[in-house]
């Protein structure tokens, strides 16, 4: 079968999910900073932690406009990537579903460009699943240039879920909500 493109491996979460410390840099020490793996906040025995993924990309030429700065919708592009790996931790691997014809839509995007990537940089997309209503969810994300610790990009994208070829929106797997209930709202 051939390859359609350069393989985007992911990366092991443990070692490189970073959170932002407030000044740009990136902070390897997550269980300082985040408070789902604090110390100090208690989880019940059968937590089941929300799934997240960490993703990495190498600027290429197609990337970058003629000062060899990254587009902005190549960010996105990076995000998109992260964020169907996320689904298939989530269970909609694109397999499941080009079967099941449900698919997670974008509904809404929030992002902030705080630094500019360069052609050839290294760089690392985290996301996590963030929020959960009846019918959207939410994901957040940030892209990270481990080189520098810099803090390039935070989103956060609203999706839900489309029952096609009917366009149907659909309300969210109870499963998740039992999963992850930390997240659930009563949106």
């Amino acid at each position: 079968m051939a390859q359609t493109g350069p393989e985007r491996p992911e990366v092991e979460p443990k070692k490189l999910i970073a959170r932002h410390q407030g000044n740009g840099k990136l902070n390897t020490d997550s269980a300082k900073t985040d408070e789902r793996t604090s110390v100090h906040h208690r989880r019940p025995p059968n937590f089941t932690p929300p799934p997240t993924i960490v993703t990495e990309e190498e600027v290429m030429f197609f990337d970058t406009d003629c000062g060899a700065v990254v587009h902005n919708i190549a960010y996105l592009r990076f995000i998109e990537t992260a964020r169907t790996r996320l689904a298939a931790k989530m269970g909609l691997d694109l397999r499941t579903m080009s079967t099941s014809q449900v698919f997670p839509v974008v509904v809404r995007t929030e992002i902030d460009y705080r630094r500019a990537a360069r052609l050839g940089d290294v760089l690392h997309i985290e996301g996590e699943l963030d929020r959960l209503e009846r019918v959207r969810f939410w994901c957040s994300f940030r892209i990270l240039r481990p080189e520098d610790g810099e803090t390039l990009i935070t989103c956060r994208q609203s999706l839900a879920l489309v029952q096609m070829p009917e366009a149907r929106p659909l309300r969210l797997p109870e499963a998740w909500r039992s999963q992850w209930p930390e997240l659930a709202s009563g949106r």
